[in-house]
């Protein structure tokens, strides 16, 4: 029989390097409010060629004249009712202003009072911050649905409880229209390689600097029932620096960035489509994807959105401003998964259908969540060919951690808007360790340890038998 102390000894190593069983959820996370706003059914399809033109751009689909001291670099329309959005402070004494939360860019940016084209937001005033410095760079940036301008400059910056001086482009001329009521600009949540203006993200600081409680940050985002009962809605919750266990219910199904990739988006592979209850596989040339809140839709590339919108009956590509776009009978309800490796996450059918389009026909037809992109989007290494946004992301808890760097889904708790995930043929406890921990490793999914147990489970499972062999004593671990 092996003496209780040597065994203790033998164990302790394990017990330490245990995850803390609450590690993403301890009490100095930071949770902030969200916003949404909201717009008719109407505005929304009309806004939809604009949405998706800016998409196309924000990813390189499409090419644009670039002038000098100007790049392509991720900006989100904001016309779409699916805006989200939290308040950030900026200058000294602070302004507020509600801007966007995306995932899907990486820099600050924020209309001025020298803007004549942004009319109906909250405008920054750097004349009344006596900590604004401004550089002699200008940056301009052009998309799709048009074009933002302005002066690199350097202020004081408040967000999610934390306050720093931060790098940001105060922008003073935009296209016409682009900036909706009340939201002011955009807060990038990628990583540092996406920087348009060459700087580390507001997050990225904050965890170099070991500010952060732990190295993710987590969204909950709320669908909106009725478009039209409020300008701005209560839109969920995004928690910085762990996650919210009242949120979400399971554990967190986490899966590493895909082998051979850079962290600039937040990248998954799309593996598996299931369009009314048939089953699409995607290859690993045509899976990559960007997840992306700043994003309304889901675009996917040509010949998979063919395929998808076949499976439904009495479905039909659009043409003109709508090309790319698929409309359906609206009586039908669109059902769709997706899979980036373990568990099928559903999309309610309320996401799937944007709402009526007029094609002149018998039948009322509405216009589908999921687009063709093109076959290629951009080019080089690293460049998605799928966009996951909104459509998606309002149906699951999306954790966005960055060491090592991985995306988790988890299902929503009850009674939040959302639908429930699916087994893929194997246990989500696949792809998760011990109370949702992530399992360490360098492959596009976390693989399964001795007997099928993942790692984290097993050195958590140490870490229990070390303190039932030590019960008696008094110890803190």
């Amino acid at each position: 029989m092996i003496p209780l102390p040597l065994l203790v000894l033998a164990l302790l190593p394990f017990a330490l390097a245990a995850p803390h069983p609450d590690n993403y959820n301890v009490d100095n996370s930071i949770h902030i409010p969200i916003l949404r706003r909201a717009i008719t059914p109407e505005q929304r399809i009309a806004n939809l060629p604009k949405v998706i033109d800016a998409m196309r751009v924000k990813y390189g689909y499409k090419s644009v004249n670039q002038k000098r001291s100007t790049t392509n670099s991720p900006v989100t329309d904001e016309g779409n009712d699916s805006s989200y959005s939290g308040v950030v402070l900026i200058g000294t004494p602070a302004q507020e202003f509600q801007l966007i939360l995306d995932t899907g860019s990486s820099d600050l940016w924020v209309a001025t009072d020298q803007c004549s084209t942004c009319s109906g937001v909250p405008l920054f005033n750097p004349s009344k911050s006596t900590s604004y410095k401004n550089d002699t760079s200008t940056l301009q940036i052009t998309y799709g649905s048009g074009e933002v301008q302005g002066s690199v400059s350097e202020d004081t910056v408040s967000f999610a409880g934390f306050t720093m001086s931060q790098q940001l482009l105060s922008v003073s001329l935009t296209t016409d229209g682009l900036l909706t009521t009340g939201l002011s600009g955009i807060i990038g949540l990628a990583f540092d390689t996406l920087s348009a203006l060459q700087t580390t993200p507001f997050w990225q600081v904050l965890l170099n600097q070991n500010k952060l409680s732990s190295s993710v940050f987590s969204f909950y985002l709320a669908r909106l029932i009725d478009a039209a009962q409020a300008d701005q809605a209560p839109g969920g919750t995004f928690t910085l620096g762990g996650t919210n266990t009242s949120l979400y219910s399971g554990n967190i199904e986490f899966i590493n960035l895909p082998s051979g990739t850079t962290p600039a988006f937040w990248f998954q592979q799309v593996q598996t489509v299931t369009v009314q209850s048939k089953s699409i596989s995607i290859s690993n040339s045509a899976g990559l994807a960007a997840i992306d809140t700043g994003t309304t839709l889901i675009a996917a590339p040509s010949n998979v959105a063919k395929q998808i919108w076949s499976n439904v009956p009495g479905s039909t590509a659009l043409s003109n401003q709508y090309q790319g776009m698929y409309a359906f009978p609206c009586n039908t309800n669109v059902s769709v998964s997706i899979s980036f490796g373990g568990t099928h996450w559903a999309i309610s059918p309320d996401d799937m259908n944007l709402g009526p389009i007029n094609l002149g026909g018998k039948t009322q037809m509405c216009v589908g969540g999921i687009f063709d992109i093109g076959n290629t989007v951009g080019s080089g290494q690293g460049v998605p060919s799928w966009i996951i946004g909104d459509t998606f992301l309002k149906n699951v808890y999306s954790v966005f951690q960055a060491n090592p760097p991985a995306v988790g889904f988890a299902q929503l708790a009850n009674g939040l808007s959302g639908s429930a995930d699916t087994p893929a043929g194997s246990s989500t406890n696949s792809f998760t360790g011990s109370n949702g921990i992530p399992t360490p490793t360098s492959s596009s999914s976390s693989p399964l340890g001795i007997n099928g147990a993942s790692p984290s489970l097993i050195v958590s499972t140490s870490l229990c038998l070390v303190v039932a062999l030590l019960s008696g004593f008094l110890i803190t671990l």
